[in-house]
């Protein structure tokens, strides 16, 4: 395993118009990226199982759903669990883990993104890229604001023209934290550009 584990993660978030963005991006991330990956969809408890069933059907690299406990690997994209928030920690080994954490809905969110996020921030990770794609309201804003101020990080948001609701990479762009704006279908070539490839 330990050839797998990689110190480089990308962090995406997505709400409304979510599921049809990721099945536009997960399949263009190289199965081969020198990252792990992990979704927060906005998506009741029992949906997120099938969502990453469809995108690993569809996509050359692993996509599943988020496992309590599991070490992340690169070339993996981890789908955090419908009606579970989800923080990331590391081990004895100092190896990330995912660690779901039953705390209450926050805006309504569960799971929510700003506690995913916020949990790197206590984190020396080597390379965090941090993508906002289509939602509404503002979550990722908050947790991307205290992980900028801890460490160097790259924030992609999606541009206006491509999401069906502007509003989560709308409070990225509109307060500054968003290092490149892009539309959709470009997102994927991006973050393989940024990462590398193993």
């Amino acid at each position: 395993m330990a050839a797998n584990i990689t110190n480089k993660l990308v962090m995406i978030a997505s709400s409304t118009g979510g599921p049809k963005a990721l099945h536009n991006l997960i399949p263009t991330l190289k199965p081969t990226l020198d990252a792990s990956v992990v979704v927060v969809q906005h998506m009741p408890k029992g949906f997120t199982a099938s969502l990453a069933e469809r995108l690993n059907d569809v996509s050359g690299i692993c996509v599943s759903e988020a496992v309590d406990g599991q070490v992340l690997e690169k070339g993996h994209v981890y789908l955090a669990k419908g009606g579970t928030h989800l923080q990331l920690k590391r081990d004895t080994h100092r190896h990330l883990f995912l660690s779901e954490v039953d705390r209450e809905p926050v805006n309504g969110l569960k799971p929510c993104a700003n506690i995913t996020i916020e949990s790197l921030a206590a984190l020396s990770i080597e390379s965090v890229i941090c993508v906002v794609l289509t939602g509404m309201g503002a979550d990722g804003y908050k947790g991307i604001k205290a992980l900028k101020e801890r460490q160097s990080i790259y924030t992609i948001a999606q541009n206006k023209e491509t999401c069906v609701v502007y509003g989560m990479p709308k409070a990225i762009v509109e307060n500054g934290m968003a290092d490149i704006v892009l539309p959709l279908d470009e997102i994927g070539k991006e973050i393989n550009k940024k990462v590398g490839v193993s």
